[in-house]
């Protein structure tokens, strides 16, 4: 492989996911921490390790020039940003082109384009591909006015360089849409240095749904299979499982191929997810957004096809090309994925860092975890809160649920408060089981008896 040393510019779980197939494909690995991550696993894993800075994201993780700095000054030939971070910044893939490092990712201009909903949105049109009915950069609240009274309430107000929830609120009326257009505002300023919003009719019963690829930057792509992430929490999604089997296959088949149309049409480079809105009542689906960079819930999509997504990241950002047909894909079984946060599900989903006191984690068959921690770590309280995913796979779904609670009951983890316990009244509720949920179910109907 063209990629001799590998600089990887995260930390925790993912970090720790990167270095183990870059062990395996032979390439030497390079680890830029901070000074709280310096005895991490990940630490210990790479060949090296590097102070980048203080416990501090902005002075360490989020320095742009620091972190290709490290990468260059340790002699390595391309970067690896991970998820999160730096990772969807088109900075950081320009410094690494200037710098003559391999960027693992999409084109900075990729990333730019994708980063802004409003720029994503007309891509996607000009694909072909449809997205949620709403409308282009709203300036004013007269504006915003109009706009809803065309569209119809409900409606959503969103930032156009948001992510992650930030920037989002849903107006019912007329009076709400007024404080809700100043909240997204704000927080989307605040949050992204851009306040700029644009408005789409808000969907009532709707399912989270994506679709992974890994395109080579000519326009030939390849997918593998879709993704439900329709369990979330003011849209931070807590469960994600593949594929996702309350989507009928006709419609499956027309995801798939209008996330493969759009980023072909993009000459997307590198591993990138396109989500979608899945409408339950239309049975219809609208684009939502390009994720430029591996996502969190990666290991579903993994089990289901066998293949190693982070390795075939490296094949292309090595100039091989994808080395895999879309024939050669196979998809079976069913996998789910749980986010394993240092919350207090309990408390108001409370930070609770601390160290870990006793750690067994569960095994057997159809069982993974992608994990950082481990007994006597001290989970820091400066970063995400995400200290683990338990991933388990079955032949159906039915099987990957009852793999999943009795992984759970056999996770041994104490110290800091965890996510676990929902995770596990999620999984064994009825709804949930009979996949009768919506990206409002856990909010509406699943908390509220949580705990109870």
């Amino acid at each position: 492989m063209a990629i001799k040393r590998l600089f990887v510019a995260n930390r925790g779980e993912i970090a720790v996911r990167i270095l183990r197939t870059a062990k395996k494909l032979g390439i030497e690995t390079v680890l830029g921490v901070s000074a709280a991550d310096r005895e991490t696993l990940g630490a210990e894993m790479a060949d090296r390790a590097v102070v980048l800075g203080p416990a501090q994201s902005s002075r360490s993780y989020l320095d742009v020039n620091l972190v290709v700095h490290a990468a260059k000054a340790t002699g390595c030939d391309a970067l690896h940003p991970g998820y999160g971070f730096l990772s969807e910044k088109p900075i950081l893939a320009k410094t690494c082109e200037d710098a003559g490092i391999i960027f693992v990712g999409p084109r900075p201009d990729t990333i730019e384009a994708m980063g802004d909903k409003l720029s994503a949105r007309a891509i996607a049109s000009d694909a072909g591909v449809q997205t949620v009915p709403g409308t282009d950069h709203i300036a004013t609240i007269e504006d915003a006015k109009a706009a809803a009274t065309k569209l119809g309430f409900p409606v959503v107000m969103k930032a156009s360089a948001g992510g992650g929830g930030r920037g989002m609120f849903k107006a019912a009326t007329a009076e709400e849409l007024e404080a809700s257009f100043e909240r997204a505002s704000r927080e989307a300023e605040a949050a992204f240095g851009d306040g700029r919003l644009y408005m789409e009719r808000f969907v009532e019963r709707a399912r989270h749904v994506e679709v992974q690829i890994v395109g080579d930057g000519e326009g030939n792509v390849v997918h593998f299979g879709e993704r439900d992430c329709t369990v979330q929490r003011r849209y931070q999604k807590l469960i994600e499982e593949a594929p996702a089997s309350a989507v009928p296959d006709h419609v499956r088949k027309r995801l798939h191929e209008a996330a493969v149309k759009l980023t072909s049409y993009a000459k997307y480079r590198n591993a990138g997810t396109v989500e979608f809105l899945y409408d339950v009542d239309r049975v219809d689906f609208y684009f939502i957004e390009v994720n430029s960079r591996i996502q969190v819930e990666h290991p579903v999509s993994e089990e289901i096809t066998g293949e190693d997504l982070i390795a075939l990241q490296l094949r292309v950002a090595a100039g091989e090309g994808l080395g895999i047909r879309q024939d050669q894909i196979r998809m079976a079984g069913h996998a789910i994925e749980v986010r394993v946060n240092a919350e207090d599900p309990f408390n108001g989903f409370s930070p609770a860092p601390g160290r870990v006191t006793a750690w067994s984690p569960p095994s057997g068959e159809g069982v993974r975890l992608d994990t950082h921690a481990r007994q006597g770590y001290l989970v820091p309280p400066f970063y995400d809160s995400m200290i683990g995913k338990l991933i388990v796979r079955g032949k159906d779904r039915d099987e990957a649920i009852a793999r999943l609670l009795k992984a759970i009951a056999g996770f041994t983890l104490e110290g800091p408060r965890t996510t676990l316990p929902l995770a596990a009244y999620i999984a064994a509720h009825p709804d949930f089981r009979d996949n009768r949920i919506t990206t409002r179910w856990l909010e509406d109907k699943g908390l509220p008896g949580f705990g109870h």
